[in-house]
């Protein structure tokens, strides 16, 4: 993994290190596409640990982060099975995203996220499996499943739980409704907030910073503080699965593919 262009992402290592930039259009929305290449990069990263110590997720889109699942490719393809085969194949996506998930939050890499603009549903998940959150001012993270009679199920509850209070976590999840970058830096969620424009300066002047220590050590700290709850991301997906079979999320996935509004997931 020296370079590598894909059509939802691409990546690449320079100098210690990796970068990956999502540019899905039209919101780096996370269907089968850009698993598959989430897949590809996961086992990539794992052959260049030994030349790495950093990596940053970022979006060159101007929307934002990622607006998170691709909600009509799941309500189209679950249209095209019955509801046991729709499960399934719902149970099936979700083990793949959480094993890319999991290799990225036990990478013995540094991991930053540099987040701007909406940074909802899957993408925010995507996020909190990095060890720091960078977001410019402008950034919103926001957990909208519930509108839809669903969870989050690419990890977000368990990693939330790690990270912030039950207070907040209740907030987020119960509510819809989106932190911005202030509030998200308040509660311990985001390490840094920067400007508009200088988010990936940031990032990468952190990285260049991370150089300057043994990996060993940063990755046994890292080991300390940052446990993967693993039982709990296989109880969010049977929790996720069972929901989905529900007709009240059907209902919900079809309002949200019939809108015709240029991006429904906003709150």
């Amino acid at each position: 993994m020296k370079k590598f262009e894909g059509q939802a992402l691409s990546w690449g290592l320079t100098d210690g290190v990796v970068e990956l930039a999502l540019h899905r259009e039209p919101c780096n929305e996370i269907g089968l596409l850009t698993l598959e290449e989430l897949e590809r990069f996961a086992a990539a990263l794992e052959k260049v640990k030994s030349e790495a110590h950093a990596l940053i997720i970022y979006s060159s889109l101007k929307c934002g982060f990622s607006a998170g699942a691709d909600l009509k490719e799941l309500f189209r393809i679950s249209q095209e099975m019955d509801r046991d085969e729709a499960v399934k194949g719902v149970r099936n996506y979700l083990e793949r995203i959480h094993r890319v998930m999991n290799a990225i939050d036990a990478s013995p890499l540094t991991t930053i996220a540099a987040v701007h603009g909406v940074t909802f549903g899957g993408g925010f998940e995507l996020a909190l499996v990095c060890d720091l959150i960078i977001a410019d001012k402008m950034a919103r993270f926001c957990f909208p499943e519930l509108r839809l009679g669903l969870i989050p199920g690419f990890g977000g509850i368990p990693r939330l739980k790690r990270d912030l209070g039950n207070a907040i976590v209740r907030d987020l999840l119960l509510t819809g409704r989106s932190f911005n970058a202030t509030k998200a830096q308040q509660v311990g969620l985001v390490s840094q907030m920067v400007a508009e424009g200088e988010l990936l300066k940031v990032a990468r002047a952190t990285a260049l910073q991370l150089k300057k220590f043994d990996q060993r050590t940063a990755m046994a700290a890292k080991e300390f503080i940052k446990p993967i709850p693993y039982e709990e991301l296989r109880r969010e997906i049977e929790i996720f699965c069972e929901l989905f079979a529900q007709p009240a999320v059907e209902a919900g996935l079809r309002k949200f593919s019939e809108s015709s509004e240029a991006q429904p997931y906003l709150p």
